[in-house]
């Protein structure tokens, strides 16, 4: 977890501010329907601003922008200086608290543009915390603390557009797939008749390792105008900049339904690829994860680096009645198997593979060494830590218990199931998981394939630098198609793991095994296997070639 004092002021304002080239695309958009008003809710140093002044702009007659920061608020201001004719009011307050009095009035402006501060909610003062929950509550929408200021942003920014009006912005990527957006892509869905996103491979703002993508919007004329969909444009470079917009938001192929019902990482794939993965969901050989196991959270010790040792931290202060073999990092298990080999790889290895455990032992009974080393921790405030203070004694760690199987959390190519030969605790950064249906080795094995990989990308979340997560709600939908393993079969696959195989070449290897004999020909595996490679090039920022863009940009 990060903590508000460790960020930068940047961060904390979310001043990550638009090139101008990009915010120039934006305003040719929303420029074609004439606007009379503008509305900018986040103005930051006048980008956008400057940009307008420089573009044809007849019929426009106000613009309404606001900026917290003073320092920016002036720079947007001489920008402002540049127009003549249109009238241009910049406020130095908060947009939220403005607009949360002004949602239940019809609707003022024609064009919304800007690119909203990326701050999280825990980052927020208690009074903008408030007015975002506010905000959800307006329109009905559930609420999580986990939000970011940008949700309530677009939000309130839709509620003030006039029907018929244009929204473009840039905003996170995380739009797609995070779950506490998932308010506002239900209220896209409600208020706009299309959907356009542009969504570049490159990092476009430096100091930050926050994917964006460009949010262009029509709002609906009549409320009960049919929605049209969502169309996702995979762009390489900035070339599309040069285009005219108007023709990428005419041209493009709209999806709904089912396709942008809850995450929207369905409309990144092809009409082919979405009838293959329909196909799937009704193979009788293929299950949900939530069919044929159960998954719980690991060991929640509140301070893993004080929980989690080295043998010489355990000789050092006599621990070993009380160490016990763990894993919780993919460099505790480089396989899919984890057992007393493992173990002592780990520990040749220098790393923290011991857990050390005091069920309900009393201080003042044990040895002086340990004694010590509680000392230690107390020195260090572990004890003030909230999982530790809340529970007695502090260094007691509750729910400890070990599981056959386990799954890391985060994955950086693909999530694996591991089968927990020695029986070794897991911390919280792995899963516990119970076999409901089919052993172990079958389950780990049948694990490996393209199919799977792709659900957990399509379920999954990432954040900066590449890294994919699944929580327990979303590994419960992934789909697992089943083969029946041994142990014996399952140590080869480990070996096979473990030897550095491409994931490419070992899903080549594992469809054939898994997906073929259910009755997915050659075709379909590789078209599983090409849409899960561009989703993790997608997710970790690598390259995609021409008939990938080619591809998207013509999606159905």
């Amino acid at each position: 977890m990060n903590f508000k004092i460790n960020e930068s002021p940047t961060k904390l304002r979310g001043g990550y501010y638009t090139n101008p080239d990009i915010a120039a695309f934006l305003l040719k958009w929303v420029l074609n329907i004439h606007p009379k008003s503008i509305l900018e809710p986040s103005c930051g140093d006048g980008v956008f601003l400057y940009g307008l002044s420089r573009l044809n702009t007849n019929g426009l007659k106000s613009i309404k922008a606001f900026e917290i920061e003073p320092v920016e608020a002036r720079k947007a201001r001489q920008a402002a200086n540049e127009f003549k004719k249109v009238e241009v009011e910049i406020e130095s307050r908060d947009f939220l608290g403005w607009s949360l009095a002004k949602l239940l009035n019809p609707p003022q402006f024609d064009a919304v543009i800007g690119n909203p501060p990326f701050i999280r909610y825990q980052y927020l003062d208690s009074n903008l915390q408030n007015i975002s929950e506010q905000i959800f509550k307006v329109f009905h929408l559930p609420f999580t603390k986990h939000t970011n200021a940008w949700v309530p942003f677009v939000i309130s920014s839709l509620a003030l557009l006039r029907p018929g009006g244009r929204l473009a912005m840039v905003v996170p990527s995380e739009l797609l797939h995070i779950l506490h957006a998932e308010s506002l892509r239900v209220y896209l869905t409600k208020v706009c008749s299309r959907v356009l996103i542009f969504d570049p491979q490159e990092i476009w703002f430096e100091g930050t390792l926050q994917g964006a993508v460009l949010l262009l919007v029509e709002k609906k004329n009549e409320p009960d105008e049919h929605f049209r969909g969502v169309s996702i444009i995979a762009t390489r470079s900035k070339d599309f900049l040069a285009e005219n917009p108007e023709g990428y938001f005419e041209r493009a192929k709209y999806t709904n339904g089912e396709t942008v019902k809850g995450k929207w990482m369905l409309a990144l794939l092809s009409s082919a690829e979405r009838e293959v993965l329909k196909k799937a969901k009704e193979n009788s050989g293929v299950y949900y994860f939530d069919n044929i196991a159960e998954v719980a959270v690991g060991i929640v010790t509140g301070a893993n680096k004080f929980f989690l040792v080295p043998d010489e931290i355990v000789k050092q202060y006599s621990l070993k009645k009380w160490a016990y073999p763990m894993f919780g990092k993919s460099e505790h298990v480089p396989g899919v198997v984890f057992d007393y080999d493992s173990i002592e790889r780990n520990k040749k290895l220098g790393l923290p593979t011991n857990f050390i455990w005091f069920s309900d032992e009393k201080l003042s009974e044990l040895p002086e060494p340990v004694r010590n080393y509680i000392y230690l921790g107390e020195k260090l405030d572990i004890h003030k830590r909230y999982k530790c203070r809340i529970r007695e004694p502090w260094y007691s760690v509750p729910s400890v218990y070990a599981t056959s199987l386990g799954m890391l959390k985060r994955s950086h190519d693909f999530p694996r199931l591991v089968f927990n030969k020695a029986q070794a605790y897991t911390t919280d950064t792995t899963y516990r998981v119970r076999h409901k249906k089919f052993n172990e080795a079958t389950l780990v094995g049948s694990f490996i394939n393209s199919l799977t990989a792709l659900s957990a990308e399509i379920e999954g979340r990432h954040y900066g630098g590449g890294v994919l997560e699944l929580v327990p709600s979303e590994i419960r939908k992934l789909l697992v198609p089943i083969r029946r393993y041994d142990q014996k079969e399952l140590y080869k696959l480990n070996s096979l793991i473990q030897s550095g195989i491409s994931a490419e070449e070992l899903f080549s290897q594992q469809n054939e095994k898994i997906l073929m004999p259910l009755g997915f020909d050659k075709k379909e595996t590789t078209t599983l296997l090409e849409a899960w490679s561009r989703l993790r090039f997608r997710r970790q920022r690598q390259g995609i070639d021409e008939t990938d863009e080619d591809e998207m940009t013509n999606q159905a």
